[in-house]
This record gives structure tokens, C-alpha cells and sequence, in this order.
């Protein structure tokens, strides 16, 4: 069961963005596993993706098709399958498919990104999928929201979804986004999806920046088992459909208030990842203040993250800090001074003056490391820097997922 998540099912609709879903039978038959976003004629779209060199044929295409300017007017989504490691006949198959919605909408194919996840290395079922889109593309509303983020899932055990809707000079502006993932997470970027979407008008280029700036600061701040995906895509849209002029400039003072709006939809959409982690129980920030720099905290906070006896820890409540005192030091950073380092468990001090605190007690932690959600906060001593990072911590479940993932 995912850490605290509560089960999204009402979204607000955006106007200019409608939504198809249908079952094409790809790997299940219970929910639907084709996902089209069909955008108005003043849509901006922008994207961040994977930086896995074996990157699936969806996102090169979704990446060659934005770097032509054209506009975007469909986003086609399936799972079950990755696309990805099938080389060219995968291209191709990727390809077919934003043709064959490009023909029956009668738009450039330049237009249409598709988007793959699931098993790798096995090829697309093309006769299933080429069979179901004209329903996707057809049968499209803006109230289907929570079946899209049915739509998008895999291994997730629960569809993920936020709504929003704020005031800005007497209008309403809305944000609604979804997004998947369970396993395979880990930046630059996970095996996610995200797709978010707002009815707010903005400027393709600053609309690049927001997507990239927000993208870093939340999908890119997850991690589950520290393995990149070949897939990873997060989208954001812009309908420009709200009665309030284009947002072309950062002093715009509605830039800013949509800014902040969007990055509460990308962190809860990029925390939902790691609340509903393969077998997590935990839901785990790491915190880094004092450092030289954000590389050097994010270098730390990755390393604690990513160690196999801290997570087990966690998973066992076990408040054994030596682990993560060991994850430190082998963080790679030159030059630390041991004794002006302080580690805390929530808000009790396991480390300080290069030992154990004086005032810990096993009681004090194991009472922190028994909470389903909890913080490790590092402090360097050395800077001002400071980055924080959400992880899980390593269960059975999580091995019996991965076991059993393809059978």
C-alpha cells in the first residue's frame, strides 16, 4: 500500500485539453492502457526527458518532433510495453503510430509524441494498439482525468493525481496533472510519466524554462532504487484558454504566481512516485544544508539514498546510524571536517563532533525510525548549499515485485 497517499478522483477540467482512454489489451484488460491528450489550437507544450543513452524510441521521437517547432497537437501514451532496446523495428513501430493518428486527424506528423512504459527489450503489439487508437482519438472529454492516470500505471498500485485552481485578477486558473512510477526511479529522470497541464497562456520559451526548472526541482529530486529508466517523460501544457493575456516575461507578476502554483502540482505528482514505491513503506526526505554547493549536497543526499543498508534499516525501523554515518563519508566529498558535521534522525542528533551525540539514545531513534514518514537531515558544515531528496526504504516486497515483474 503506497505512505499516505490519498486516491485522487476529481480533477478540474482544462479547457482546451481532452483526454481518451480505452483498453487495447497490451498486457491487462482491467483499465485502459492507450492514453490520448488531444490539445487546442493555442497549446504550448514542453518536455524533459530521460538521460539514459538507450533511450526508447518514444522519447528520441517526442525529442525530434519538439525540436521542429511544429506544434503539438496530440500526446499518445501506452503501457504495458517500453518500446525501448527494440532498435529500429521499435522506431518504426513508434513512428506508425503517430502516423496513423497524424492521417486520421489530418495533422503533420511532427504534431503527435507518443510515449511508451513497461517491460523492456520486446516488441510493441502493433495490431492491438493500431486497433484501439481511433476510439482514443475519437471518444476524447475533458472530464477524464482520473482514467487517465488508470491509464498510465504499471506496477503502480495507485493512480496519481492533482488538481488545483487559483485567482489571479478576478480569473480562475486551473492545473491538473497525473503522473506514474513505482520502480526504476532514480534521476535524470525516472520511470515516470508526467503529463500536467494548465489553462494558463505562456510563451513557448518560458514555458521550456518553467517545465525544466520545476522538472529539476521535484522529479528530478526522487529516487526508489537508484536505477534510470529508458523512458522517463515529463510534459507540460499550456492552453492559453483563460481570459488572462500570455505570460511572455518573467516580470510578468502572473509568471510568478504561476510558477509557484505549478511547482506544488510537480512536487505532490513527484512524491506520489515515491509514497507508491515497488514495496515502500517508508517515505524518507533526506536533507542537506551546509554545503559548498548543490552538487556536492545532492552527491551526499543520493549516496545516503541509495545505500542498500540504510534502506533495510529503515525497512526494519532498526535506528542503526552507523549506516548512514558510513554513506557520508563515502559521499566523495574532499575535505570534511568530521567534527563539524551534525546528523539528525527527525529532530533527534545521532551525530555531532565526529561521534555519536552525547545526548542519543537507541529509545530516541528507534521511536523516529519507526514512523512511516520521516527525515534524515545532514548537515556539512561547510556552506550555505542545501538540497533535499525523497526516497523509500528497501523491502521484501520490493525484491518479490521485481522477481516476479515479467511472469
Amino acid at each position: 500500500m503506497p505512505v499516505n497517499l490519498p486516491l485522487v478522483t476529481q480533477f478540474n477540467p482544462i479547457n482546451g485539453l481532452r483526454i481518451g482512454s480505452v483498453n487495447a489489451g497490451i498486457k491487462q484488460t482491467e483499465r485502459p492502457d492507450i492514453v490520448v491528450f488531444e490539445l487546442g489550437d493555442n497549446a504550448c507544450t514542453s518536455g524533459i526527458f530521460t538521460t539514459n543513452a538507450f533511450c526508447a524510441a518514444p522519447v528520441q521521437i517526442c525529442q525530434k518532433h519538439l525540436a521542429t517547432g511544429t506544434q503539438t497537437k496530440y500526446l499518445v501514451v501506452n503501457t504495458g510495453n517500453a518500446n525501448a532496446g527494440t532498435g529500429a523495428p521499435g522506431y518504426k513501430d513508434a513512428m506508425e503510430i503517430c502516423q496513423a493518428i497524424a492521417d486520421q486527424k489530418s495533422v503533420p506528423v511532427e504534431s503527435i509524441l507518443p510515449f511508451s512504459t513497461g517491460v523492456i527489450g520486446e516488441p510493441l503489439p502493433m495490431e492491438k494498439i493500431l486497433r484501439a487508437l481511433p476510439q482514443a482519438c475519437t471518444h476524447t472529454s475533458e472530464d477524464t482525468w482520473y482514467e487517465a492516470s488508470q491509464g498510465i500505471m504499471t506496477t503502480d498500485t495507485h493512480p496519481k493525481g492533482f488538481s488545483t485552481q487559483f485567482e489571479h485578477k478576478g480569473k480562475v486558473v486551473s492545473i491538473s496533472g497525473i503522473s506514474k512510477g513505482a520502480g526504476m526511479i532514480m534521476p535524470n529522470m525516472a520511470t515516470m510519466l508526467g503529463f500536467i497541464a494548465t489553462d494558463a497562456g505562456v510563451s513557448q520559451p518560458l514555458l521550456n524554462k518553467l517545465c525544466t526548472e520545476l522538472g529539476n526541482k521535484s522529479f528530478n529530486r526522487i529516487t526508489i532504487d537508484g536505477d534510470t529508466s529508458t523512458n522517463d517523460s515529463c510534459m507540460l501544457m499550456a492552453t492559453g484558454t483563460v481570459d488572462i493575456p500570455a505570460i511572455v516575461s518573467e516580470s510578468d507578476d502572473f509568471y510568478l504566481v504561476l510558477k509557484a502554483e505549478l511547482e506544488k502540482v510537480f512536487t505532490y505528482l513527484a512524491q506520489a512516485i515515491v509514497r507508491d514505491g515497488e514495496g515502500a513503506t517508508k517515505f524518507v526526505s533526506i536533507n542537506l544544508t551546509g554545503c559548498e554547493s548543490s552538487e556536492e549536497a545532492l552527491k551526499v543526499a543520493y549516496t545516503v539514498a541509495h545505500s542498500p543498508l540504510v534502506k533495510t534499516a529503515l525497512f526494519a525501523s532498526d535506528a542503526n546510524w552507523g549506516r548512514i554515518l558510513a554513506a557520508v563519508g563515502r559521499a566523495g566529498v574532499t575535505d570534511m571536517s568530521l567534527e563539524a558535521i551534525q546528523i539528525h534522525l527527525g529532530d533527534v542528533c545521532i551525530v555531532e563532533n565526529g561521534a555519536r551525540a552525547e545526548s542519543y539514545t537507541e529509545e530516541a531513534g528507534s521511536k523516529v525510525m519507526a514512523q512511516d514518514e520521516l527525515s534524515i537531515n545532514i548537515n556539512l558544515g561547510r556552506g550555505d548549499a542545501c538540497e533535499t531528496v525523497w526516497t523509500t526504504d528497501l523491502s521484501h516486497e520490493y525484491v518479490s515485485i521485481n522477481a516476479d515483474y515479467r511472469s
